[in-house]
């Protein structure tokens, strides 16, 4: 009973309650351990910041400061779009529009801005294939045909630097053949005088036996 007793004044102590790696909510003196702190918060709080931005789609943006002054931050679109949009949406605040008003009216000038360069650039190309050159003015047309200039001297100039490249290679393509070839010559020239040299030792150490038949009748001469 003493024991039980023991037991349950232990697990209603302070320390029991506190849990285990609680710690309490204040600045840490020690630099060491509150620059370690600091680095597994921090990839924490990053790592938070991405999932919410990819599991809720959310515009989310992110930006600490150490003590050292150094920068952090994580940001789905980007920082400056998203401050950008902050300072707008506390600017209408005061407005009776909602905040679907408000996030309505910056797509909608987003989309116009894509919308306008869409369009500048299906006419730019449009200019460059020449089928709007009819109701072009004469400054327009020189416009355009300073562009074409330019462009045809920067693709000259890239296919003239290949062009080069290729000539160098085959250069030293030729060059590595004819070394090559002049190496494979030298072997086959070593073999053929090592060939020659192998058949006349042969033939000067070699002799022919008279045949049985005709040694025995030069014997009876």
């Amino acid at each position: 009973m003493a024991y039980q007793n023991k037991a349950m004044m232990s697990m209603d102590s302070p320390q029991r309650k506190l849990g285990r790696g609680k710690i309490e909510i204040k600045r840490i003196e020690n630099t060491t351990n509150r620059q370690v702190t600091f680095c597994k918060r921090r990839n924490g709080l990053l790592k938070k910041a991405y999932e919410l931005s990819v599991l809720c789609d959310a515009e989310v943006a992110l930006i600490v400061f150490s003590t050292r002054g150094r920068l952090y931050e994580y940001a789905n679109q980007s920082v400056k779009s998203t401050i950008d949009r902050y300072k707008k949406a506390c600017a209408d605040s005061s407005n009776t529009g909602s905040v679907a008003e408000i996030n309505a009216q910056f797509y909608q000038k987003e989309s116009e801005k894509i919308r306008q360069q869409i369009e500048a650039t299906q006419k730019g190309i449009r200019e460059m294939l020449g089928d709007s050159v009819s109701s072009s003015s004469n400054r327009e047309l020189k416009n355009l045909e300073g562009k074409l200039e330019k462009a045809i001297t920067k693709i000259r100039t890239k296919k003239n630097e290949l062009l080069f490249r290729e000539i160098e290679y085959m250069q030293k393509r030729e060059i590595d053949l004819h070394n090559n070839n002049q190496l494979l010559r030298a072997k086959i020239a070593e073999n053929e005088r090592g060939q020659q040299n192998m058949d006349v030792m042969a033939g000067g150490g070699s002799y022919e036996l008279m045949p049985q038949s005709q040694q025995q009748q030069e014997e009876s001469v």
